[in-house]
């Protein structure tokens, strides 16, 4: 079944936005190379909702509840959701469908969309249709929203509310643009401001309100923070263990106490982001921090099969027992992914970014190749597909490896898609 567009009459299910420099979305038509679908969204067959229910919002407003109803439904919505425990993070241009689904067939057990600029997302219909898809299977679902005007929030928010689990507010993102535009942890310093965008959508949205932030250089600051989220409505917060001065992940270790004592301090569900490289990290997450759950971000654009516990080579240890070859390597992976994103078509731009990701290191045994990739202006799946062909005829596999405890991908769909 291929993602439809819900701002098409014809195409009720909801299309995939993503997150580009507010610049490019406003002064262009989306139509330069990398940024055209890889299908022809006009090829499409048309389908009819089977529940209703998708037609319309969820209900009336929630209302704003304080004290213990609002923990209990804070908790009731995420138990209903099977309380996910290994979460794809939200990331610009790379958290789109396909990915999400390939993701999802590897152990993730719920994702975040890229974030979505509100104010475009509201006024630009263009925007809504080409950039955010999702279909039945992409459940438990966030939709991710910048914003820094309530009003313009919630009128974004009440499109998406139809289709997903939570709306997100990015209170984390560290970026200039975010700086320039005021959104993103650049709300830190205006915090009666990040309160009112909350509040907004609790008291009128039919689906909760999650956020996600980054931590404070003081840990008294971040969980007077948290508590004035929950406060205001969040029902769920994803906490990101480094500040917002700290950008290089490599370069600073998320700071996993500081997430403890947000977990502690708070009576709302906590997610932990940071440091996940693999299953051992999680499990050792989860353990130090209290968290319901994890996020992982770029270690999954490398590796989208990190939640069935298969790692790279770099977080295999020397003489380490346990570890094998784990039958699958990132070229499997990457078909894998274009398989997807024939059936769900998203911008080139992102299938670029992906096929840079995954075979990051196969390209520096082979640089030609990656040098042939980037000398195409146009992308094509007979090009990409030959490539790994390519790569596989000069004698390039790199596996993953996995450990016999991690190894549970049993009964997966070969497409990638769940029963």
């Amino acid at each position: 079944m291929k993602s439809k567009s819900i701002f098409s009459p014809q195409n009720p299910c909801l299309k995939s936005i993503f997150s580009t420099p507010l610049e490019s979305l406003m002064a262009t038509s989306l139509d330069l190379n990398d940024d055209s679908l890889c299908s022809n969204p006009q090829q499409q067959q048309t389908e009819t909702h089977e529940n209703s229910s998708e037609t319309a919002l969820l209900g009336e407003p929630r209302g704003y509840l304080s004290g213990e109803a609002r923990v209990e439904r804070a908790w009731g919505h995420w138990s209903k959701l099977g309380r996910p425990k290994l979460i794809v993070a939200p990331m610009v241009d790379n958290s789109e469908l396909p990915f999400r689904m390939l993701c999802r067939k590897y152990g993730a057990e719920a994702a975040y969309t890229p974030m979505l600029h509100s104010r475009i997302f509201s006024e630009n219909e263009k925007y809504r249709r080409e950039e955010f898809t999702t279909c039945k299977e992409d459940r438990p679902l966030f939709v991710q929203f910048c914003a820094n005007d309530p009003d313009i929030l919630l009128e974004a928010a009440r499109r998406v509310e139809p289709y997903c689990d939570y709306v997100d507010i990015n209170l984390g993102c560290p970026q200039r643009i975010a700086r320039r535009g005021y959104y993103g942890a650049f709300l830190m310093d205006n915090l009666l401001l990040v309160k009112s965008l909350v509040e907004k959508l609790a008291i009128n949205l039919s689906v909760p309100v999650s956020c996600k932030i980054r931590v404070f250089p003081k840990l008294e600051d971040t969980i007077n923070y948290a508590r004035m989220l929950e406060e205001a409505g969040c029902s769920l917060l994803a906490v990101h263990g480094r500040t917002r001065d700290e950008k290089d992940g490599k370069k600073f270790r998320a700071d996993w106490k500081a997430i403890k004592a947000v977990k502690s301090a708070l009576r709302i569900p906590v997610l932990a982001n940071g440091n996940i490289r693999h299953m051992d990290d999680v499990r050792t997450c989860l353990e130090e921090t209290g968290a319901d759950g994890v996020l992982s971000a770029e270690t999954l654009l490398e590796n989208p099969a990190l939640f069935a516990g298969f790692r790279t080579a770099e977080w295999v240890d020397d003489g380490e027992e346990g570890n094998k070859d784990g039958l699958l390597d990132q070229a499997d992976l990457l078909v894998e992914y274009l398989k997807l994103c024939e059936r769900h078509p998203v911008p080139w731009r992102m299938i670029r970014s992906h096929v840079h990701k995954m075979l990051g290191e196969w390209f520096r045994i082979q640089p030609q190749v990656r040098e042939d990739l980037n000398a195409q202006s146009r992308l094509t799946f007979e090009f990409l597909y030959d490539m790994v062909n390519r790569l596989r005829e000069l004698g390039v596999r790199i596996p993953l490896y996995l450990k016999e405890k991690d190894s549970h991908v049993q009964g997966v769909p070969e497409d990638g898609l769940a029963n």
